[in-house]
C-alpha cells in the first residue's frame, strides 16, 4: 500500500513547523526546567489554537475528530522543536480518558493533563503544572508526590498515589504512538543540524561534511529515520494489530534517534557537550524519550506477543 499524507495535514505539520520554529522553544525548554512555566504555557496556547489537543477529541466536545495520523504530525513536529509539557499525555492519552466539560476544556487548552499508567509510566509528567492527573482506567489521582529527577531537565516528574495501571488499551496505545513520534521529529531535527554544521566547520581547509567519513555516519542516520518513520505511519494506519505495531515503531523510532544523537555528538565534537547549544536538549530528550512509555525490552515483548 502506497501512503501519503493528506494536502490537509501536510499544511497541519507546515503551519507547526512555522509555528514553533519562530518561538524559540529551547528558551521555553529551559525555563521549564527551572520551573518557570509561563512560557511554556504560552506556547500551550499556541498549539491550542491550532488544534493540537484538539485532534482526538469528537466534534460534540469542541474537538476536530481526527485520527491517529494526525496526530502523528502533530507530534513529529513537537519533538522536532523539544517543545516541553505533557503533550502525549494531554494529546493523546487524556482525550480517551476524559469526558464532559473536561475533555472541551482539554480540546480548548484550558486544561493541561498527564496521566501515569505503572510500571511502564510510574511517574507523573508536570503534575506541578497540570491541571489533572490521572489513571488509565479515567480516575484522578489527588495530591502531587515528591519531585524525582529526570535526565531531561525538562520532564519534570513527580510521585503520585497509587494508581492503576495497564500495558494495553486504546489510550496507553495511543501515548506510545506520540512518543515513537516525538523520536522521529528529533531524530530528524539532530540530523538536520548535524548536516548544517558539517557544512560549515572546516578542518584543513575543508568542510567537514566533506570528508567520507562523515558522509557515512550522517547516511547511516538517514537510513535508520527512512526505515522508522514509515513504520511509524503504518502503525497509525493500523487495525487489529495496533498495539504491536505502535510497539514496532516505538522501537525503531528509539534505535534510530538514538544514533542520530549519537552522531551528532560525533560530528559537532565538544561543543555538542555543552549546556549552552541547543544540541543538549534533544540529547537529553532522546535518552528519555527512549524509555518513556515503556522500555525497548518492553515494546520488543509485545510485537513478539
Amino acid at each position: 500500500m502506497k501512503f501519503r499524507l493528506s494536502p490537509e495535514q501536510r499544511q497541519f505539520a507546515a503551519t507547526l513547523h512555522e509555528l514553533l520554529g519562530g518561538a524559540d522553544t529551547a528558551a521555553a525548554a529551559r525555563a521549564w526546567a527551572a520551573g518557570e512555566h509561563d512560557r511554556g504555557l504560552k506556547l500551550w496556547r499556541a498549539l491550542a489554537d491550532v488544534g493540537v489537543f484538539a485532534l482526538l477529541v469528537d466534534e460534540d466536545h469542541g474537538g476536530l475528530g481526527a485520527g491517529p495520523v494526525d496526530l502523528v504530525v502533530a507530534c513529529e513536529a513537537l519533538g522536532y522543536h523539544a517543545v516541553p509539557g505533557p503533550l502525549v499525555e494531554s494529546a493523546a492519552v487524556a482525550p480517551s480518558l476524559l469526558t464532559g466539560d473536561r475533555l472541551t476544556a482539554l480540546a480548548e487548552g484550558d486544561l493541561v493533563a498527564t496521566v501515569v499508567a505503572p510500571p511502564e509510566v510510574p511517574l507523573a509528567l508536570d503534575a506541578d503544572v497540570a491541571g489533572v492527573v490521572l489513571d488509565l482506567t479515567g480516575a484522578e489521582l489527588t495530591g502531587v508526590g515528591d519531585f524525582v529527577r529526570s535526565i531531561d531537565p525538562p520532564r519534570r516528574l513527580f510521585r503520585v498515589p497509587a494508581a492503576a495501571g495497564a500495558s494495553s488499551g486504546v489510550a496507553f496505545d495511543r501515548g506510545v504512538l506520540a512518543v515513537a513520534a516525538q523520536l522521529v521529529g528529533a531524530g530528524q531535527w539532530l540530523l538536520d543540524t548535524s548536516v548544517a554544521y558539517a557544512k560549515q566547520r572546516k578542518q584543513y581547509g575543508r568542510a567537514i561534511g566533506e570528508y567520507q567519513a562523515v558522509k557515512h555516519l550522517l547516511a547511516d542516520v538517514v537510513t535508520r529515520l527512512e526505515l522508522a518513520r514509515p513504520l511509524l505511519y503504518g502503525a497509525a494506519v493500523a487495525g487489529d494489530t495496533f498495539a504491536r505495531d505502535v510497539s514496532a515503531a516505538k522501537v525503531l523510532a528509539g534505535e534510530a534517534a538514538h544514533l542520530a544523537a549519537r552522531t551528532a555528538l560525533q560530528v559537532h565534537g565538544a561543543i555538542g557537550y555543552t549546556a549552552e547549544h541547543d544540541l543538549g536538549l534533544r540529547l537529553t530528550k532522546v535518552r528519555a524519550l527512549v524509555g518513556a512509555w515503556g522500555t525497548g525490552s518492553f515494546h520488543r515483548a509485545r510485537v513478539l506477543r
